[in-house]
């Protein structure tokens, strides 16, 4: 390498290319610059043709434990990764550091739950709201109250019919229904699969507040939640209507229809433990996508170990 350039020389000298060469915006060079500049204050005295594979992987390591994004780690990757290649072409070197190395797996979101007493409180009616409910009022209790106590997809709640429609003449029949006494609402979920699910006394209830004040749905449907129009209400208005209700109640998440429903799982999976009755209750194909609730469950018992355990903290 020649010694007329300093390791800093070389950032400028490559930098320039990507600007009259490759004709980067101003943006975008800035964003190479800050990451080669990270690699020229991580790699220290190290000159560039000494730098191996082993140090770059140290100080993606390092990067990673400060808490850097996966998504940010892979461009500084890239960006340095681009730098040896253009090296590579103006000096001799034995190899680009960089290639091999990637960045860590992005780690995945937990689904949000709310807490027991929260979830309570959101579909529970205000001892005072009781008597003088009106009809919106009612379907949307008895959304939110089945929404919790069977754990349903947004679509398949909105979907159902208030009994099973057996179809004919260009109508299908009925994907979903409930079945009060059975105490059980029907649903088809992903894969156009049928399951059936449980349906909890406080949903029984709200359900039949609601049933007995239905008027007739203006299209004809036996479609069992109806919007302020008489149609069967769409997953939309059904998310803004439990946005609001969740803000009014004052429930401090952003508090959308898929939030019952890992609530539910949950709630569920912490009292029973039962892995596989709650992948069944969901509608999951593959046990591996309930199992994302274990590390929920694994978070309440953790604070509950720390509230609790008279030796779970140091003094």
């Amino acid at each position: 390498m020649s010694q007329s350039r300093s390791k800093a020389g070389w950032l400028d000298a490559y930098l320039a290319q990507l600007e009259t060469q490759r004709k980067l915006s101003p943006h975008t060079l800035d964003a190479y610059r800050r990451d080669l500049r990270q690699l020229l204050a991580l790699s220290g005295e190290t000159a560039w043709p000494k730098l191996g594979h082993q140090e770059v992987r140290r100080h993606t390591s390092k990067l990673h434990a400060s808490g850097l994004d996966p998504r940010s780690i892979a461009r500084k990757l890239s960006s340095w990764r681009g730098f040896f290649d253009w090296l590579g072409g103006e000096t001799t070197l034995d190899a680009n550091p960089v290639d091999g190395i990637r960045a860590p797996k992005r780690s995945k979101s937990l689904p949000k739950a709310l807490s027991v007493d929260d979830a309570v409180r959101l579909v529970a009616p205000a001892p005072h709201q009781e008597a003088k409910a009106e009809p919106d009022e009612l379907c949307s209790r008895a959304m939110y109250e089945l929404l919790y106590s069977s754990g349903l997809r947004v679509s398949e709640l909105t979907s159902l019919d208030t009994h099973y429609c057996k179809g004919g003449d260009g109508v299908a029949a009925s994907p979903g229904w409930i079945d009060l006494a059975s105490f059980e609402v029907i649903v088809t979920g992903k894969g156009s699969k049928m399951r059936k699910v449980p349906i909890g006394k406080a949903a029984l209830v709200a359900l039949s507040a609601w049933l007995a004040v239905r008027p007739p749905a203006k299209d004809g449907s036996a479609a069992l939640f109806l919007s302020s129009r008489g149609t069967r209400i769409s997953p939309r208005v059904l998310q803004l209507r439990l946005k609001a209700h969740a803000l009014a109640t004052g429930i401090p998440a952003n508090v959308h229809p898929h939030v019952l429903r890992h609530s539910f799982a949950s709630h569920v999976l912490q009292s029973s433990g039962d892995l596989r009755a709650v992948q069944e209750m969901l509608g999951h194909s593959s046990i591996t996508s309930t199992q994302v609730y274990t590390a929920l469950d694994f978070q309440h018992l953790s604070r509950v170990y720390d509230q609790a355990h008279p030796r779970a903290k140091l003094k």
